[in-house]
């Protein structure tokens, strides 16, 4: 009997990922397409569907051209995408406007002015914040970067389209409804539009009380079901498109943030994992549901039935490697890539010759909420090299990660040792070792890290069709490389670190007055 597949596909920021996966998570074939992101004066971010659409039917049709693999022995497609990216539809599925993207901030005043309330606490209304805090484990950011701030956005400044939108779908839960025929969203999906009641993880269901908080309908949002539901088979002219079999059946997956924890193999509770791709976040898996509102962590469902995932989320992180790109570049023409900045890097010893980088560059989510908050370079010097620069914008990522973990572990109640780590970022050993030396933990790059949450995605819909069981998981994803902390960085990143954390403090008000 031949082997039976998963096609996964990973759509993320930057592009539109597909992997061939067997049903036990072992991955034979990869491709993808690059999206382009038109970024807006006004806070906006979007991205355009009938592009997603076009790389999506191209990557298919690579994937099975480039391996060989028979249509008939694909049983199933599943996709993982970006979290908090929102797609209004009609009836039809087909999208009203273009996607607004998870950096996209313009609904801001609007989120402020629904949390707004006396007495405050960071400057939401209390009693309002701790309704959404009990029901849903955590409330809007009130940078307006969440699904409700878009939903908001379209509803106060485009009411035309509002009134035109069947459905406000996540990114993936859009595909599928484009695949399927069928409107339906995994509960873990839908937690950052903040209406999802998830008091009782086994029975999670949208809450009216809190949609009135916001002047939402209810009717505008899909019907829940979980990650390894099998929505169902292709659309027959979709599967001609794709060029695959009309069996095919699509499983509702996950985003991003649970898929790669499913693919980096952490599972069970509090096993964690870091990830870097154009973001970044330290999760785990938590078998309780709890809120660190100070420093937007919060306990949210996940693909594990039964379990929450400790959640948070740092804005700019792969992205910073872009930006340093962008910098680089001499008249925008002579682009170094991502090999010729590690390697700049690899130049520059532990302290990056004394310059500290901030990935602020598009705010922070956590540990503090803040979009006012930019990067940059500080304390550079006539004697600072270029690869002082690519370091230094490694260790700015990492040290703002080790801010994450602290709170993380605080938020769980226990050290997290070792760390899995996913994302493009792992494919760099230096950064791994980085990492490794400033967060003082053993970091296990996991085997094909940048697939991950397509790794992820193909398991969930493995366990959706009955081939395996979460709790085989952990076994089927194998380590690439251990790297272990180095005694002699210790005490220079332990400085580091001090000196990061004083410069938000001393800084945050300058950010306020420039960018408030």
């Amino acid at each position: 009997m031949s082997d039976r597949y998963i096609l996964a596909l990973d759509h993320g920021t930057s592009a539109m990922k597909a992997a061939l996966v067997t049903v036990t998570g072992r991955i034979v074939g990869f491709t993808s397409e690059k999206s382009a992101t038109r970024l807006l004066a006004n806070g906006g971010a979007e991205q355009d569907t009938a592009q997603w659409w076009e790389s999506l039917k191209k990557v298919c049709r690579t994937i099975l051209d480039s391996t060989g693999v028979s249509p008939e022995d694909i049983e199933a497609l599943s996709v993982s995408s970006m979290f908090s990216t929102t797609v209004a539809v009609d009836e039809k599925g087909e999208a009203v406007m273009p996607a607004l993207l998870w950096m996209d901030g313009r609904g801001e005043p609007y989120v402020r002015r629904a949390m707004d309330g006396w007495p405050k606490i960071m400057d939401y209304g209390v009693y309002k914040a701790l309704s959404f805090v009990r029901k849903t484990g955590g409330a809007p950011t009130l940078t307006g970067k969440d699904d409700i701030g878009h939903v908001l956005f379209v509803k106060h400044a485009l009411p035309e389209i509002y009134e035109k939108t069947a459905w406000f779908l996540s990114s993936k839960d859009y595909l599928n409804f484009r695949l399927t025929g069928k409107c339906a969203a995994s509960a873990d999906s839908m937690t950052l539009f903040w209406v999802v009641d998830s008091r009782d993880i086994n029975n999670l269901r949208y809450d009216e009380k809190l949609c009135r908080v916001f002047g939402i309908d209810v009717e505008k949002l899909p019907p829940l079901v979980p990650s390894t539901h099998i929505l169902g088979p292709l659309l027959p002219e979709v599967a001609r498109e794709l060029g695959l079999s009309e069996k095919t059946v699509v499983a509702a997956s996950s985003p991003d943030h649970q898929c790669a924890g499913v693919g980096a193999g952490c599972v069970e509770d509090f096993s964690g994992h870091i990830y870097i791709g154009t973001s970044s976040w330290v999760q785990c898996v938590v078998p309780f549901k709890k809120t660190d509102i100070l420093h937007s962590i919060a306990s949210l469902p996940t693909s594990v039935p039964g379990k929450y995932y400790a959640a948070n989320e740092q804005d700019t992180a792969g992205g910073c490697l872009v930006f340093l790109q962008k910098i680089l570049a001499a008249g925008g023409v002579d682009i170094p890539s991502f090999e010729k900045i590690n390697a700049l890097a690899a130049l520059s010893p532990p302290g990056s010759g004394g310059v500290m980088f901030l990935p602020w560059l598009n705010g922070e989510r956590s540990p503090v909420d803040d979009g006012n908050l930019r990067g940059g370079f500080f304390n550079l010097s006539c004697g600072t090299e270029t690869g002082d620069l690519a370091r230094a914008v490694m260790e700015g990522v990492a040290l703002n990660l080790r801010w994450s973990l602290k709170y993380v572990e605080r938020f769980i109640g226990r050290k997290m040792d070792p760390l899995r780590f996913v994302g493009g970022g792992a494919l760099s050993d230096l950064w791994c070792q980085i990492i490794a030396d400033v967060l003082d933990r053993t970091i296990l790059r996991m085997e094909e890290p940048i697939q991950a949450n397509a790794r992820g995605a193909a398991l969930i819909a493995s366990v959706g069709l009955g081939r395996i069981k979460f709790s085989d998981i952990p076994a089927l994803v194998p380590v690439n490389r251990e790297f272990s902390p180095q005694p002699m960085n210790r005490g220079l990143y332990d400085g580091l670190f001090s000196a990061f954390l004083t410069f938000h403090r001393k800084n945050r008000g300058l950010f306020h007055r420039l960018n408030g």
